[in-house]
């Protein structure tokens, strides 16, 4: 049986629909123009990273989350709430490397979960679909032998259907379902979040990486938890989780281009970046530093194609070169 989310379209949420596309185009616009992409990319992560684990519980502050980040360590910290931030952390880069994936698969969740879930679990296997009952409040999820079916049903859905809908409906509908079935023994609420910005980006709706809607779950939390309830109390109908989660992504958005505006405030140098110089960044962010002849392997340009892409971005400061001339590496500028 196919899965087929229930839910109507009110005039407040097509409202906040079209107020939504609106604040993206200003921020998409504003951002292939500025050269602080990577320091907001940054900070989204570290935001994301922190709201997600707090939503669960875990005690680090917004700064102690910045600095396991940036590969600083904790001296006063558990060993648990770090491993949880760094676990996030890594579940974010899958997701982000994985933004254009055209079909998800089982394995693909279950690599996303082993990431988010490895050696923080208080039952069941990270990566592996549960094989007991659970209880998450009130709610009682399906019976672990009804997982595979379901999430095979969800998955047909968002490889298909899902693309019928605006990604705003689309992320929302399958957050909210994933919670619904509870695949995992644990570290479901991660991974279902997870999978709602997976969404995002795999639509293009953030492509620069630079949402951070857990914060509104995060400091919204009772009303996170309202929500998510409120679907069972109306017999399965998504219609007000919509609404709340696009009213989230709204508030986002509008805190994005407040953050757009201080960050742009900030960088004297302004640069209108090419493709090449995007793919160029990501790599440094994935890779934290590269040498010359990395570089241009990996975009496939010559030396002097390297070079004319490296320059431009050295003098905004978007970018730094560590070490000797001969042994220098790239690196994104530590801000």
């Amino acid at each position: 049986m196919a899965y087929e989310p229930q839910f109507t379209i009110s005039t407040r949420l097509l409202s906040l629909v079209e107020e939504i596309a609106m604040l993206r185009e200003r921020i998409q616009g504003a951002a292939v123009a500025l050269s602080w992409i990577p320091a907001l990319q940054k900070d989204t992560r570290t935001r994301n990273g922190h709201a997600s684990t707090a939503i669960e519980g875990n005690p680090l502050t917004l700064e102690q989350v910045r600095a396991l980040e940036e590969g600083r360590e904790l001296a006063a910290a558990d060993q648990r709430s770090s491993r949880e931030v760094l676990n996030y952390f890594a579940g974010l880069r899958y997701v982000e490397k994985n933004a254009q994936k055209k079909k998800i698969r089982h394995e693909d969740i279950f690599e996303l979960h082993r990431l988010l879930a490895d050696t923080v679990m208080d039952q069941g296997e990270a990566g592996r679909y549960r094989t007991i009952a659970v209880r998450v409040g009130r709610h009682v999820p399906p019976p672990a032998a009804d997982v595979s079916a379901l999430m095979f049903e969800l998955l047909e859905w968002w490889n298909t259907k899902s693309t019928e809908l605006s990604p705003v409906l689309s992320s929302a509908i399958l957050h909210y379902q994933f919670e619904h079935i509870h695949p995992f023994a644990d570290g479901n609420g991660r991974t279902g979040r997870a999978l709602g910005l997976w969404e995002l980006y795999r639509r293009g709706f953030d492509s620069h990486h630079i949402f951070s809607v857990d914060e509104y779950y995060w400091e919204d939390r009772p009303g996170y938890y309202r929500a998510l309830n409120a679907v069972r109390l109306a017999g399965e109908d998504v219609s007000g989780w919509l609404e709340y989660c696009a009213a989230g992504l709204h508030q986002t958005l509008e805190r994005t281009w407040l953050r757009v505006q201080t960050f742009s405030r900030q960088t004297p140098e302004k640069v209108v970046l090419r493709p090449r110089q995007e793919q160029l960044l990501k790599l440094l962010s994935d890779h934290g530093s590269m040498a010359p002849a990395e570089l241009w392997e990996a975009l496939g340009v010559s030396r002097q194609g390297a070079m004319d892409l490296l320059r431009p971005l050295l003098k905004a400061g978007m970018i730094e070169k560590i070490g000797g001339k001969k042994t220098g590496r790239y690196s994104l500028k530590k801000s």
